[in-house]
């Protein structure tokens, strides 16, 4: 399903995506003490969960180097995380903070942060293949999060479903095929401030989709 020679993480300065890479020199250039490069995934290397973001942000995980740092929706995931037990330590905003996953690692479809957010077709399909590395690098994987349509349809694509496979909806379960084993994929609208402020998510919907994927793991 993956292939082994493509490794989970890009090299920070990845060359794959002609308009990222261009994106990025605007970064470089306005801001030359942030990372401006692709994010690399954090967590525990034996997660049995993933959470599946869909890119970074300009002035939080390509700032800081760490997805959802840095900006709103980390503000709601980490605190998230920590509630349900996948996580100790210190979380600051800024990445300076003794914080670490437990059986839990986070990671983004779209490694580069794009203009205006949004990554098109073509960068997805340049990063797919780190997605799929990704998930077949984590020997225990059971349980996956995707955040938002885009990161949903892109973790299908990664695991080789078509993206109309099983349809994205804010708390659905879909029981598909990993590289290692069945995995439980739980869809959450992104925890974006868009969506916070719009009340389309509230903390009390992302909390009931991490209770249900805690509830998985605890049975297993």
């Amino acid at each position: 399903m993956t292939n082994r020679t493509i490794p989970a993480e890009p090299a920070a300065d990845c060359a794959l995506c002609p308009r990222l890479v261009a994106y990025r020199l605007e970064n470089v250039a306005a801001e030359p003490d942030w990372f401006n490069g692709a994010v690399p995934s954090f967590g525990d290397e034996q997660a049995r969960l993933l959470v599946v973001g869909l890119a970074p942000g300009r002035g939080g995980a390509n700032r800081t180097a760490r997805p959802f740092t840095g900006d709103w929706a980390g503000d709601l995931l980490y605190p998230t995380l920590e509630a349900f037990g996948f996580s100790k330590g210190r979380f600051d905003p800024d990445g300076n903070d003794d914080l670490r996953l437990v059986d839990a690692m986070i990671t983004n479809a779209v490694r580069c942060v794009p203009p205006q957010n949004k990554p098109i077709g073509a960068e997805m399909n340049n990063c797919r293949p780190f997605l799929a590395s990704r998930m077949d690098a984590l020997p225990r994987l059971t349980t996956l999060i995707c955040l938002g349509r885009v990161s949903h349809e892109n973790t299908l694509k990664a695991l080789g479903y078509k993206q109309s496979a099983f349809k994205f909806a804010h708390g659905a379960r879909h029981d598909v095929d990993g590289p290692n084993g069945p995995l439980a994929l739980f869809d959450s609208y992104h925890c974006s401030r868009y969506n916070t402020n719009t009340g389309r998510l509230t903390e009390a919907m992302f909390h009931d989709v991490f209770r249900d994927a805690r509830a998985h793991l605890d049975s297993r």
